[in-house]
């Protein structure tokens, strides 16, 4: 009890303290999870930044962060342990040991950082940062927003069910918890209104955009990326049969070596892209399965599958892979730069998105990414994808492996030509002048800090 005394003596001590009258330039941008596959929250930073904000970026270094948020003098990250907690004993005790250590690890760390006018956290991960973040700014008088992706019980839900007691705590902890923001962000109209009739949140809808790097990728750069990566992956390169004087061959372009001019290789296979996180509200089989009911000749499709992480699921779903014997298709599954993945992105001709929303409320980034690109997609449905994908406008959307398969043939039926449904659903993407993540943040985000620092 005397230690508990002493910690709330400090921390009282830490908040009465005179503020620093610059800390409204000041704000930290939070995410207990991987920074590098946090995209939304670096986009933040680099907007801040872009204002003249000072940003503290707190999270996990796993993956490597974007290189602008590196190169970035008025962003500082501040790397914080992934915390496992007890590895023996019955699995409550072990989780919650896990969220007690990383309770006293982020209050820690968020009570010793310099003055902030605001603390951005991103949810889910929210358990327990929702709580210490809320504690932390109540002490330290900072305004606390809540930017939210999804819930976090509704992911919890998908392994362990919707009636496990932690399922239970953890919606009973969001709800509570929640509430006590100064703001909050969301990510649809759909989780808007979810979070304002169910838990009586007010939200601005942030919608995911694409930033400049994700567009459609000149042939050139198309080349140079392909040349890197038939280095290493065989279904890049070339057919060995065929060879071209002064011509610098790869599987989709060629480039003539003595006037530099680049154009896409004949009879040249279509590519498509699926980035994947390996995770269970994504169900890879029902590619798979479209695939193994896919007959075409000529050219074959490569598909790529974009191993975004080491999810629960990769080596299931490798294995699959492995034991699959698909007929003029080739399937690769390389890690790439995180400067590279947006130019893959505007170099291919039709990507998949088998994200099915845990609540129902959020959109796949990946298809913002994609339509950054004037990419096509072919996206599965569930509850509010008609946000962002407009069926028969900008790609289709299918319910299960069958409906994909035929989607597929529909679209590749007149490959490469550009006078089909898939070169409409590019001409229209295009054509749509789609609003850049920069734009919009400025006009749902940037009013509600200066209305504060104001």
């Amino acid at each position: 009890a005397s230690v508990a005394v002493v910690v709330l003596i400090f921390v009282l001590a830490s908040g009465l303290k005179g503020r620093d009258e610059r800390a409204h330039l000041n704000v930290c941008v939070l995410v207990l999870g991987d920074i590098g596959r946090s995209p939304r929250m670096q986009y933040h930073a680099l907007s801040l930044s872009r204002h003249g904000y000072n940003v503290t970026l707190i999270g996990f270094l796993g993956t490597k962060p974007h290189q602008d948020i590196l190169e970035d003098d008025r962003i500082d990250i501040l790397p914080i342990s992934e915390l496992k907690g007890l590895t023996v004993g019955p699995k409550i005790f072990r989780y919650a040991s896990k969220v007690i250590f990383q309770t006293f690890q982020l209050f820690c760390v968020l009570m010793k950082i310099e003055d902030q006018g605001y603390i951005l956290m991103q949810n889910p991960p929210g358990l327990p940062a929702i709580a210490v973040t809320w504690v932390a700014s109540r002490f330290r008088g900072n305004q606390f927003i809540i930017d939210w992706h999804n819930y976090g019980y509704t992911i919890m839900a998908l392994t362990h069910g919707q009636n496990n007691f932690i399922v239970k705590m953890a919606k009973w902890y969001e709800k509570l918890f929640g509430c006590f923001s100064d703001h909050n962000l969301c990510v649809t109209n759909a989780m808007r209104e979810d979070l304002r009739k169910t838990w009586n949140i007010e939200a601005t809808t942030l919608y995911d955009k694409p930033p400049p790097i994700f567009r459609e990728t000149p042939l050139k750069l198309q080349h140079e990326l392909f040349i890197r990566m038939g280095s290493t992956y065989l279904p890049f390169r070339p057919s060995p049969d065929v060879t071209k004087e002064y011509m610098e061959l790869t599987a989709f372009t060629e480039r003539n070596t003595q006037t530099g001019a680049v154009t896409h290789s004949s009879g040249r296979p279509a590519l498509l892209i699926s980035s994947t996180s390996w995770t269970e509200d994504e169900d890879f089989s029902i590619l798979l399965q479209a695939l193994e009911g896919y007959y075409f000749i000529s050219p074959y499709i490569l598909l790529y599958c974009t191993p975004q992480c080491k999810g629960p699921q990769k080596e299931y779903y490798k294995k699959l892979i492995d034991s699959k014997e698909l007929q003029h298709i080739k399937i690769c599954t390389p890690w790439l730069e995180a400067e590279d993945y947006p130019v893959l992105l505007g170099s291919a001709d039709l990507g998949v998105c088998l994200h099915k929303s845990s609540s129902g409320l959020d959109l796949p980034m990946k298809v913002v990414d994609m339509f950054g690109c004037c990419l096509p997609v072919c996206a599965i449905h569930f509850q509010c994808l008609h946000e962002l994908v407009k069926n028969e406008e900008n790609g289709l959307i299918f319910k299960d492996s069958k409906e994909l398969s035929e989607q597929l043939k529909l679209l590749f039926s007149d490959f490469p030509s550009d006078q089909g449904k898939l070169g409409i659903f590019r001409k229209n993407l295009r054509e749509s002048g789609q609003q850049r993540w920069d734009e919009n943040w400025d006009q749902n985000v940037l009013p509600l800090i200066k209305e504060h620092c104001d």
